[in-house]
């Protein structure tokens, strides 16, 4: 940081210090730091950075640095656009790196574009991307491990667990290897969150099992990292979890903690969703009032922020807490909140979900307040009914009959699901792929 201020130092020369100290504070989790390091050529998030008298291949890394930023930022304060521009960074700077044969760079921008993918729901565009990193990266290297592990994650997410798994455990040397904290931590990270995914399907119990011992490994590396975010976040997770399993002394402990170390970077967002976890832990302990006061702050800091995913699982939390006081009109408008502002960003699945607990929290209510009836005739509720029927369908539809994947873009377990389909739509039974008849066991040969 001393050295910025040096006067003779060269442009390149001053180009290189920031994109070094702004990966530094990036490592720690520090982006508005980062920023700010980086201002001297490129302002704010948005706009183009100021190349002028750099040479390629360090303009490409100022490029890949804003870019990296961008997609971050841009993601956590869910600004506009953001993904979009973080794209066009990387892939300019990608596109030098190869024009000089870098590499290393190549495949580190590659992974980084994959990122910005992903963020956007383009996993097939993020898969490729890391394939192709990966097929570069034949040396052990913590950019290896890095394209691993957000290979991983994008498995993950497209709903190939088993690959995800695999990949993981097949590699589990080349990470244990590295000296990087963060990397390590990241691992561990992922491994739980798979496990988080997999208790959806079978065997919860001991998914979840697995999953806390990898979030406590993930928490002990990150905290010899002195990554606060990261693990904030992870405390977070692990109140989830034992929301999960019913253990809500054990969800407060870790949501305290998250919430500490958030207040301590000052991230003010990050705090509202942990308040937001810690309200559906409310209602699962029938402390409405605490419930509908911690969700109520939560969609009063979430409102004022660019945090718009955040906002429509706090709004739809505050409408059940509201619909469990007996506050009826005021949970209608929290939850139509909900859907609206969902449905401004395209998220499907929140828009589902909000949909879903209006009518499990409101029931027959909705008929009273909307008594006046609908224009086409129906009931709100019935109304309702349609609508929670058609996401379903759509759900089935999308995952080509897979309960399980519905389930997860409704936001739901599978259990809820099958229930519903089971009892309220029965109709839509056509629509899910037959169930898979067990095996039975042969009889032991003694």
């Amino acid at each position: 940081m001393r050295e910025l201020v040096n006067p003779n130092l060269s442009v390149g020369g001053r180009a290189k210090l920031c994109c070094e100290l702004a990966r530094d504070f990036e490592n720690r989790g520090e982006y508005d730091e980062a920023v700010e390091v980086l201002s001297v050529f490129w302002p704010r998030i948005g706009e183009q950075p100021n190349l002028e008298g750099l040479e390629r291949g360090m303009a490409a890394e100022v490029l890949l640095r804003a870019g990296v930023l961008t997609g971050i930022i841009g993601s956590s304060r869910q600004i506009s656009d953001a993904q979009e521009i973080a794209k066009n960074l990387i892939s300019e700077s990608l596109t030098i790196f190869q024009s000089q044969r870098y590499k290393n760079k190549v495949a580190e921008a590659q992974i980084e574009l994959a990122l910005c993918y992903w963020r956007t729901g383009e996993n097939n565009e993020a898969s490729d991307l890391l394939k192709l990193a990966l097929e570069q990266l034949t040396i052990e290297s913590e950019l290896k491990a890095k394209a691993i592990i957000r290979r991983a994650i994008v498995d993950a997410d497209s709903d190939r667990l088993s690959e995800a798994l695999q990949s993981l455990t097949d590699n589990a040397a080349i990470l244990q290897r590295i000296s990087s904290y963060v990397l390590k931590g990241c691992y561990y990270q992922t491994l739980g969150d798979v496990f988080i995914y997999l208790s959806k399907s079978a065997q919860p119990e001991d998914y979840l099992d697995r999953a806390l011992v990898e979030y406590a490994a993930a928490s002990y590396h990150f905290d010899l990292a002195d990554h606060k975010r990261y693990r904030a976040n992870v405390e977070n997770n692990l109140g989830l979890i034992y929301f999960q399993i019913n253990q809500c002394k054990e969800a407060h402990e870790h949501l305290d903690r998250a919430r500490r170390m958030f207040a301590s970077i000052k991230d003010k967002g990050s705090i509202a969703v942990v308040d937001e976890t810690r309200a559906r832990i409310f209602l699962k302990e029938r402390r409405y009032s605490d419930a509908e006061k911690v969700a109520r702050a939560s969609v009063l800091t979430l409102e004022n922020s660019e945090m718009q995913l955040p906002l429509v699982e706090s709004l739809t939390t505050h409408g059940a807490a509201l619909a469990r006081l007996g506050h009826y009109g005021s949970a209608l408008s929290a939850f139509l909140r909900a859907i609206d502002v969902s449905q401004k960003i395209g998220a499907a699945n929140l828009t589902a979900q909000a949909a879903l607990t209006m009518v499990q929290e409101m029931g027959e209510r909705l008929a009273v307040q909307q008594s006046e009836g609908l224009i086409s005739g129906r009931t709100f509720t019935e109304e309702i009914h349609s609508l929670e029927s058609y996401l379903i369908k759509h759900a089935l539809e999308a995952h080509e009959g897979s309960v399980t994947r519905a389930a997860k873009t409704l936001g739901i377990s599978y259990q809820e699901l099958h229930y519903m389909l089971e009892t309220r739509h029965k109709d839509l039974l056509k629509y899910r792929t037959p169930v898979k008849p067990r095996k039975r066991k042969k009889p032991s040969r003694g």
